[in-house]
């Protein structure tokens, strides 16, 4: 009897896959058919497609609707959904606000050059009113109110998912720890400025090279901030 419940869970697991298969290869809202229709599609019992079920529905994958005239239906999770899943992964894994900055800024090396390849005159006016903001930035929350539209803005012409997926993340990770100070006291304001003028000035030449050569020196301008800061946290005096 032991051996059957692994069997059990490797069977409920491959069900799943199927149907997110099938899901995926579907137009959102597309009828997949009744219990018993999507049972005899999967070749599986119609417990086992319940038990699938459910774990597609808390993906946000499939809409069970119950009653007459109900059936399966294909969907496809909201971006705010993914991101709170993949924000409480990287909670559980204990990535702490540091590694999520650091993540972010790696990932500027890539949005960046990208951004920088497909400029065109229709960005001009976006740019330019980072560049203006960018003068504007006196303190933390400054800073960090730039850093946000900073992303926003080179993902929107950069139409890179996964990277827009993974930044957002690890910037909102960065923002919720309550200390915002924390923010500017890891580097000089006017420094931090200066580098992101430079890779906007690179990005307004389209000059990828160069925009890429900016955003992995601000990247190791990052690096040596938080590892003062990690330094200056050992070196800190601890409560007995």
């Amino acid at each position: 009897m032991k051996e059957k419940k692994p069997q059990k869970r490797h069977l409920v697991q491959n069900t799943a896959e199927k149907l997110r298969e099938f899901i995926l290869d579907e137009e959102p809202g597309n009828y997949l058919g009744s219990l018993n229709e999507v049972a005899e599609k999967l070749d599986v019992g119609i417990v086992t497609v319940q038990q699938a079920a459910r774990v597609l529905e808390h993906e946000g994958l499939l809409t069970v609707k119950r009653g007459p005239g109900g059936g399966y239906y294909g969907a496809r999770p909201d971006d705010a959904a993914l991101l709170r899943s993949f924000a409480t992964y990287m909670r559980l894994h204990n990535i702490s606000y540091r590694d999520a900055f650091e993540l972010s800024v790696l990932l500027d090396c890539e949005i960046i050059k990208s951004v920088a390849e497909s400029y065109d005159a229709s960005h001009v006016e976006h740019i330019t009113q980072l560049q203006d903001q960018l003068q504007q930035c006196a303190n933390a929350n400054d800073v960090i109110a730039f850093e946000q539209n900073f992303r926003e803005t080179l993902l929107q012409i950069s139409s890179r998912p996964l990277l827009e997926l993974l930044s957002r993340v690890a910037m909102q990770m960065y923002i919720a720890k309550d200390d915002q100070e924390q923010f500017t006291r890891l580097f000089g304001i006017e420094e931090w400025r200066q580098g992101r003028q430079r890779i906007l000035q690179a990005i307004m030449a389209h000059d990828a090279e160069l925009a890429s050569f900016e955003a992995q020196r601000f990247q190791a301008l990052a690096q040596k901030w938080m590892s003062d800061d990690r330094n200056t946290a050992a070196k800190a005096p601890r409560d007995s």
